[in-house]
């Protein structure tokens, strides 16, 4: 079969209106999303070939960050330059992101009137829905025992140090295991890629992310404005988080909950939420930044969470074709990511397990959404939709 040409470039706009069609209907996770993508852009629109979506699709699963965002920043930055990449961000972003607003002030206006129901099968839906992701991640993870062994190693350390310390300590843990031990992978194709940015614009993006990185707590400290510290918390879990938006839970958890700037029944209920809207997942950081500080605090959350993924597209394309035929690169991603199945596999206790599971009940609802998700493949936000209403009906507490 032929491959498609790639169209002409467009315009921004005509990037806004593909994504935010997406972000409207692209329900089921990044795996899913990245499967809408394709449909979309290489075989509807023919913005770009095969070879080229799965090479984007490689370099944003090598990238921290949440990778269906970072594809489809390529994909607008590709089609309609940086004011692309922008659209494509918002268009995919936004309905998600005001969906999970408006419930956070559903659940202050109505929780009173609804009772305490509907918010524990959330958290009981939440159990279900991460037990899952660290199956599935463990199965494409951990295939072997050494990654397993690193895995459960990551997930002790995790444990025995309940703070963000622990998490960054587990991901140094898995890259340099990974150096160490895991150098025998195959080695990637040639790379593909259908877009090139200057190597002076790249060489700047990775100068910022660094810089900011590394100064936004500084300046939080300087300054002593909490919005300023809330905003370094979320832009460094940005910068952090491999292996997908369920793994935003422990580190975000660990920044927000014992500092009591988002109450842990709150936080699991709005991750759960999470689950029943379409885009992707990282928009929980609108939900809870409406939570401690309303529409204002929430953009600015938002923003911090996904502008890293934005640099690190643009400050690697020029360099990904050599980075992904390294060896060591590729053995430290792969330690990298089975200390990741760590870390949530330490979460799906705390705060997962411990919050979401107070009775029977609770644990009732969670077995039956797990076996609606594992087993009868429901999509999660009907499961998420149901687990609320089982805990209404049920009047759990």
């Amino acid at each position: 079969m032929d491959r498609p040409e790639a169209g002409p470039p467009g315009g921004w706009a005509e990037v806004l209106g593909a994504f935010l069609r997406l972000g409207l209907t692209s329900f089921g996770g990044p795996v899913a999303h990245l499967g809408y993508f394709r449909e979309e852009f290489v075989s509807r629109r023919r913005w770009l070939d095969e070879a080229a979506y799965a090479d984007l699709v490689a370099l944003c699963q090598f990238l921290p960050g949440p990778a269906s965002s970072q594809v489809g920043l390529a994909i607008g930055l590709s089609r309609a330059g940086f004011a692309g990449a922008l659209a494509a961000w918002i268009g995919f972003t936004l309905p998600s992101a005001a969906l999970l607003v408006l419930f956070s002030w559903g659940t202050g206006l109505l929780g009173p009137a609804l009772g305490a129901g509907p918010l524990a099968g959330l958290r009981a839906a939440a159990v279900a829905v991460v037990a899952l992701a660290v199956l599935g991640m463990m199965r494409s993870l951990t295939p072997d025992r050494a990654r397993a062994s690193l895995a459960v190693a990551a997930a002790l350390v995790a444990l025995a140090l309940p703070d963000t310390s622990g998490q960054l300590a587990a991901i140094a843990l898995g890259g340099l295991a990974g150096l160490a031990f895991l150098r025998d992978g195959a080695a990637p194709g040639g790379s593909t890629l259908p877009l090139t940015v200057g190597r002076r614009t790249a060489l700047a993006a990775l100068g910022l992310f660094v810089l900011l990185l590394a100064g936004l707590p500084l300046a939080a400290q300087w300054s002593g404005s909490p919005a300023l510290g809330v905003a370094a918390g979320f832009y460094r879990t940005g910068a952090l988080v491999f292996g997908g938006g369920h793994v935003v839970l422990p580190l975000l958890q660990a920044q927000l909950v014992p500092q009591g700037l988002v109450p842990g029944d709150a936080f699991l209920a709005g991750y759960g939420a999470a689950q029943a809207v379409p885009g992707p997942l990282f928009t929980f950081a609108a939900y809870l930044g409406a939570v401690i500080g309303g529409v204002p605090m929430a953009a600015l959350c938002l923003v911090a969470i996904f502008l890293p993924s934005f640099l690190l597209v643009v400050g690697t394309l020029p360099f990904w074709g050599r980075l992904r035929a390294r060896p060591g690169a590729q053995a430290a991603l792969r330690g990298v990511n089975a200390a990741v199945v760590g870390l949530l596999l330490a979460a799906l206790y705390d705060p997962v397990w411990t919050t979401g599971i107070a009775g029977r009940g609770d644990y009732a609802i969670a077995l039956a959404a797990f076996l609606l998700l594992f087993l009868w493949k429901a999509p999660p936000w009907l499961v998420v939709l149901a687990s609320a209403g089982a805990g209404a009906l049920a009047g759990l507490r």
